[in-house]
């Protein structure tokens, strides 16, 4: 896949990751970036910036960089953990990339152990999610499942508690969290799904003050996060 931007290129130059090729506008002024990619042998092609913009529609900054694409793991091995306690991020059909990058971004930083996602209907790995997750999307684990029930179902055997976000739940500062936790964050639109909700252990609910009744996803992700690890102190 491509994917773009020239934090991204350090990152991925940083972590030695598999890069195929790089486009570069040939006004591309970051002498770093392509000494370091002509140290690693990377073919390099440069176009104008016209024929870089059309590539990528996004802020590519004059590069592109052709990766392999992003290889999931199994759900066996998203919920494998050492900890006593460990959190994982299931997300119920989110569609904004901007949104899952940030996501990824929180999880990184939390500790989560990791974020499991659906394969249908749902934003996947792309350019502008790792470019959102600003360097974060290697250092997390994610997993694809099939059908999202199924995978609860499996985590509840393996001891996972269920706790889903949602208006109508209890507020999520009188929960207790010392627990294997399984964090469920809806769709930015519709929420979660009725069945989900349905197989949920808790529903949280953020208390809004303000005229707004609902977060965006990733910022309710994120205060749900620091929540359960405040709470586990």
């Amino acid at each position: 896949m491509y994917v773009y931007g020239k934090n991204v290129a350090r990152d991925l130059i940083k972590n030695n990751k598999k890069i195929r090729k790089v486009l570069i506008w040939d006004g591309f002024s970051d002498e770093n970036i392509i000494l370091s990619l002509r140290k690693l042998q990377i073919p390099i092609k440069y176009l104008s910036k016209n024929e870089i913009s059309q590539l990528a529609k996004g802020n590519h900054q004059g590069i592109i960089l052709d990766i392999p694409d992003y290889t999931y793991l199994d759900l066996d091995e998203i919920k494998k953990s050492d900890k006593e306690f460990p959190l994982l991020v299931m997300l119920d059909h989110i569609e904004d990339p901007h949104n899952l990058g940030a996501i990824i971004r929180t999880c990184e930083s939390a500790g989560v152990d990791g974020i499991i996602i659906p394969k249908d209907r749902s934003v996947e790995i792309n350019s502008t999610v790792m470019k959102t997750s600003a360097g974060a999307l290697d250092r997390v684990k994610i997993c694809k499942v099939t059908n999202l029930a199924n995978a609860i179902d499996e985590l509840k055997k393996d001891g996972y508690w269920i706790i889903g976000t949602d208006l109508s739940g209890e507020d999520y500062s009188t929960i207790d969290y010392k627990m294997k936790i399984c964090l469920i964050i809806g769709n930015e639109g519709k929420g979660m799904s009725k069945l989900i909700k349905e197989k949920c252990d808790f529903l949280a609910t953020i208390p809004m003050k303000g005229e707004v009744n609902s977060l965006n996803a990733s910022v309710a992700t994120g205060i749900m996060i620091y929540e359960i690890l405040e709470k586990r102190k």
